[in-house]
């Protein structure tokens, strides 16, 4: 996976040492973090384009991301592209929990879900929370969901 940040420099260590760097870095500058971990994907002509972004949260001090770009061109219904977007962000999640664990960070999944039942990717609900609380991470849907709903938004 390829990780850049907002300004498209490249992460050019492996995402858990980068990880590890930026808490390291944070804390000692004195911020309190939270990560927020969340996909969205957009549909243009056949290709499916996916962001996943790891949020830092600075408490009261504003905050930074991480971003990953990928694409397929396979193609897929509605539901099975919400459970592929939480399937990307909570592969980065398992992949960064020992390492918040042990930093004291907290973790959340966001999934770019509507919990209003008049949208359609309300119908993906149920299976992406129970996948994400099923991992034992705190689980967020719209309009909670910054992490895919904002940020990952912007930069698919």
């Amino acid at each position: 996976m390829a990780w850049r940040r907002l300004n498209g420099m490249k992460i050019e260590l492996p995402i858990k040492d980068a990880v590890e760097q930026a808490i390291v870095r944070e804390k000692e500058l004195g911020h309190k973090l939270k990560v927020c971990i969340g996909s969205d994907s957009q549909v243009r002509g056949g290709v499916v384009e996916y962001a996943t972004v790891i949020v830092f949260l600075r408490e009261k001090k504003g905050g930074f991301m991480f971003i990953n770009n990928s694409r397929t061109t396979k193609q897929m219904s509605l539901r099975e592209r919400m459970i592929t977007e939480v399937a990307k962000s909570v592969e980065v999640a398992y992949a960064l929990c020992d390492l918040l664990d042990k930093h004291d960070v907290a973790l959340e999944v966001h999934a770019d879900i509507n919990t209003d039942p008049h949208f359609q990717s309300n119908m993906a609900l149920k299976e992406a929370m129970g996948y994400i609380l099923g991992m034992g991470f705190v689980f967020k849907a719209k309009p909670d969901a910054f992490a895919s709903s904002y940020c990952a938004d912007k930069v698919v």
